[in-house]
């Protein structure tokens, strides 16, 4: 299977996402670990999902044209949501 750009776009990767405390600007966070510096966040859970995705095809189509080796998904879930107590 040739690994071009659209093989690495629909790579599977885990999203972890945490609740921001007020200090930090509240919303929440979400982050891929295998991707270094892939970053997000949004006022709520749906928008830093959509956020994070569009960060990473961002990561993603940069480093393919920048040459750099872009890391496989790791063993780990696909996504993890940290909801807040009710």
């Amino acid at each position: 299977m040739k690994k071009d750009l659209d093989y690495y776009l629909k790579l599977n990767y885990e999203i972890l996402i945490r609740r921001l405390e007020e200090e930090e600007g509240g919303g929440w966070l979400a982050t891929i670990p295998d991707l270094p510096g892939c970053v997000s966040d949004g006022e709520s859970i749906e928008d830093a999902v959509k956020n994070i995705t569009d960060a990473k095809r961002a990561w993603v189509i940069t480093a393919f044209e920048a040459g750099r080796k872009i890391p496989e998904p790791s063993s780990r879930r696909a996504a993890v949501f940290e909801r807040e107590e009710v």
